[in-house]
């Protein structure tokens, strides 16, 4: 079944040039882990929020607003899809994603075609 990896963690929190090079490290790992399983399709990084713009239609109007959808803490950082046997296939994928230890990977299947 395909899986969305939703990577989602809080812009403002900082992390010394060290940390920041250990998690990419680690996220470069993960990759080559999931890559090597056969399970990874696609995934990329995101620009921040700041660069996102959100479109509603009211009352066949189009409403543009800069920003994300919902005003919240964690934001959408990136995203991951998987190909997996089963939804504990993906979650233990996803425990393992070195944001997964101060943000939140959100997992969805996808409908079925």
């Amino acid at each position: 079944m395909k899986y969305l990896l939703l990577i989602c963690a809080d812009e403002s929190v900082q992390f010394t040039p060290e940390e920041s090079a250990a998690i990419g490290k680690d996220t470069e790992s993960w990759g080559a882990e999931v890559d090597a399983r056969g399970v990874w399709r696609e995934g990329d990084r995101l620009r921040p929020v700041s660069d996102a713009t959100s479109v509603r239609v009211r009352d066949a109007e189009v409403l543009i607003a800069d920003g994300p959808f919902a005003e919240t803490k964690e934001q959408i950082a990136g995203f991951d899809v998987l190909e997996c046997a089963d939804l504990d296939e993906a979650i233990e994928i996803a425990a393992k994603h070195p944001v997964a230890r101060f943000g939140v990977i959100e997992v969805r299947p996808f409908w079925p075609l």
